[in-house]
């Protein structure tokens, strides 16, 4: 097996050569292809004319630009003269763009268009060890006559010349290269100080592929559009090198405005996007259903509580779904499931994961209503992937198992520490920084301490808490965090908002709950059980059990520390306009803890209830003032053992 990724692309050469296609690129509307031939050659002449400039082995060229062939190219020719790729994200502003040249060492830059070259011309004078800003997209740029600037073709024109003179020339580079090289600095984003290089070889983003590969297989014949940023870790592994060990074909986007447009073209076999990109095609559907017609919006409302009912029983339930569901979710199927996904080109996707951010419950439902099993990635820059969700063992409240041929174990004070061949090799030019997250057991094993607090559950999935910093202790002395219990409390239906209670003071974790009240409307009025307004609601006792179960599964992915003791369904939602919540919904949590210390102390003492005055409105419009009681619920001592 090839040990660098530009033996891969010999080996992949000699394999498909003019008979398979490596490549698409839509450019002007249409699609073009390179044949694994042609992508040969691209980096071949390329590299060569690298050599014509002086490169030389070790040495550290950037590449700022879009999701490109040419962005490809560029780092494997690098990488065959045996240096090193360093991304640039091309949103960054001049001053980023020096700071990661100048820190990196960089000989060489690669800048797509104008923009970016004018980016770099403006901060010339900061780049001394640049010798050469190479450019691949002409446009904009005939005018300009600065020698600094050369463009992608000058230098294969040189390379090709080269190429004639020596003909085995590239070949013998390429196999010059070590696994142990280092092929790539992938920049942290700096939000703690200055971002960075974290420095990663070949056999970090070979080991990557495998591990990935193994958990979820791609063939040849797959099909896969490369939109996540190329200066990004996880479109090194799954984009450019699961591309190159696996012949997958990559497809490029015309633009990133066209990106929704080219998913429907392709229908990829996989798709990773962000969190927030999920978001933005659920609301796609759901804009485009409200300007649809009559039958196709009479099909929607039909038949996607089929989908959210059989998606619940699959993956929340885990229980078998029974034959009259199914029958009507293969009806749903031909009459809305297969048409939305093929509107949003999802017809074959095989993988669909979600990274970043947590992804928003009723995202998830939405997409497994439809048929899409969207699964949880989480990892990160100097160790790739570290868990995921593989097959349908999927679970809202983990980010899934140890992928395959890594470690992940959790220290004393609850960081997640995690092993295998894609742990980087550390920080460029930050010996201490490398020392601080990279340590070596008793047994060789080299180890990554993430700085997230985490736990696994008895089947070995991992539950992702919170940055460590942002843990909270409790009186006991143990941590939990507030982000995460309010986020997966969240993933109930019957749940809009969650303010959780503890600290140094508090010898548990409570929670004050808002109910949805449309929801828990819904499923009280189904169920038979009277209400009249909002307060009423939140204070039967047959709500209060709905929302216990919900805690209560929440409670089972816990340690005991962190499991929630007492809450209080409260008599009003969270209300931005007065100053409970931010305008993006984010909890003012002192003013919260003021407003709400009744409540809090009655959790915290022996009280079972708590008596508020509440303004109301009642169906007919009218409003009033009433005093009513708010409870207290206590879960038992044996659904949590430390207390």
């Amino acid at each position: 097996m090839p040990d660098t990724l530009p033996k891969a692309l010999l080996a992949a050469h000699r394999k498909y050569g003019d008979r398979k296609v490596a490549m698409r690129q839509k450019q002007l509307g249409i699609w073009r292809s390179y044949t694994w031939e042609e992508s040969f050659q691209q980096v071949k002449t390329l590299a060569l004319g690298l050599t014509t400039l002086g490169l030389e082995r070790g040495d550290k060229v950037c590449i700022v630009g879009d999701n490109d062939p040419q962005y490809f190219w560029a780092q494997l020719a690098v990488q065959a003269v045996g240096g090193v790729a360093v991304g640039i994200f091309t949103d960054s502003s001049p001053p980023e763009i020096q700071y990661i040249v100048d820190h990196s060492d960089a000989v060489l830059v690669f800048a797509k268009d104008q923009e970016q070259c004018d980016k770099l011309l403006e901060i010339r004078e900061q780049l001394p060890r640049v010798r050469q800003v190479i450019y691949w997209d002409e446009k904009g740029l005939w005018s300009y006559n600065d020698p600094w600037l050369l463009a992608f073709e000058d230098v294969q024109e040189q390379g090709a010349v080269l190429d004639e003179r020596d003909p085995g020339l590239f070949v013998q580079l390429i196999q010059e290269g070590k696994g142990d090289d280092l092929a790539v600095f992938c920049y942290t984003s700096g939000t703690t100080g200055l971002p960075k290089g974290a420095m990663i070889s070949h056999a970090n983003l070979i080991a990557g592929y495998l591990s990935a590969h193994q958990a979820d297989p791609r063939l040849d014949t797959d099909e896969y559009l490369s939109f996540l940023p190329p200066a990004w870790i996880t479109e090194n592994v799954l984009g450019l090198t699961m591309h190159l060990f696996s012949g997958m074909v990559v497809n490029f986007p015309e633009s990133p405005e066209t990106v929704q447009e080219n998913i429907r073209e392709i229908t990829p076999h996989a798709m990773l996007f962000s969190a927030r990109l999920w978001e933005n095609l659920m609301a796609l559907v759901q804009v485009k259903i409200s300007d649809t017609t009559m039958i196709n919006r009479w099909l929607y409302r039909w038949f996607m509580p089929v989908g959210y009912r059989v998606a619940s029983l699959r993956y929340e339930e885990r229980r078998p779904v029974p034959l009259l569901w199914r029958l009507l979710y293969a009806l749903g199927e031909w009459a809305l499931f297969y048409p939305l996904r093929d509107k949003l080109g999802l017809t074959r996707v095989k993988s669909a994961y979600s990274s970043g951010a947590a992804l928003n419950p009723d995202v998830i439902r939405f997409f497994r209503a439809i048929g899409v099993n969207i699964k949880q990635l989480y990892g990160s820059t100097e160790a790739q992937v570290h868990t995921l969700h593989i097959g349908d063992d999927v679970r809202f409240e983990t980010v899934g198992v140890a992928a395959p041929g890594q470690l992940v174990r959790i220290a004393e004070n609850g960081e997640i520490h995690v092993s295998g061949g894609t742990v980087f090799q550390g920080y460029y030019k930050n010996p201490e920084a490398t020392a601080r997250a990279l340590y070596v057991d008793e047994e060789g094993r080299r180890w990554f301490r993430t700085g997230d607090a985490g736990h696994l559950d008895s089947d070995g999935h991992l539950v992702y808490l919170d940055r460590l910093k942002e843990m909270i202790t409790l009186a006991s002395g143990e941590a939990y965090s507030p982000q995460f219990l309010e986020g997966q409390l969240k993933f109930s239906p019957y749940i809009r908002d969650v303010m959780t209670v503890g600290g140094e003071d508090k010898p548990f974790v409570s929670a004050l709950i808002n109910i949805d009240f449309d929801n828990v409307g819904h499923w009280a009025e189904k169920h038979g059980i009277p209400y009249t307004t909002f307060v009423d609601l939140s204070q039967k006792q047959e709500v209060y059990d709905l929302i216990r179960k919900d805690v209560e599964r929440v409670n089972r992915a816990l340690p005991p520390a962190a499991r929630i003791h007492k809450f209080v369904l409260l008599h009003k939602e969270f209300d931005a306009d007065e100053g409970e919540l931010t305008r993006t919904r984010k909890l003012r949590r002192n003013l919260l803890a003021e407003r709400y210390d009744a409540m809090i102390s009655a959790m915290y003492g022996d009280r079972d209830s708590v008596t508020v005055r509440a303004a109301v409105k009642y169906r007919d419009g009218r409003e009033g003032i009433i005093e009513t009681i708010v409870r207290v619920a206590t879960l038992e001592m044996e659904e949590n053992p430390a207390l």
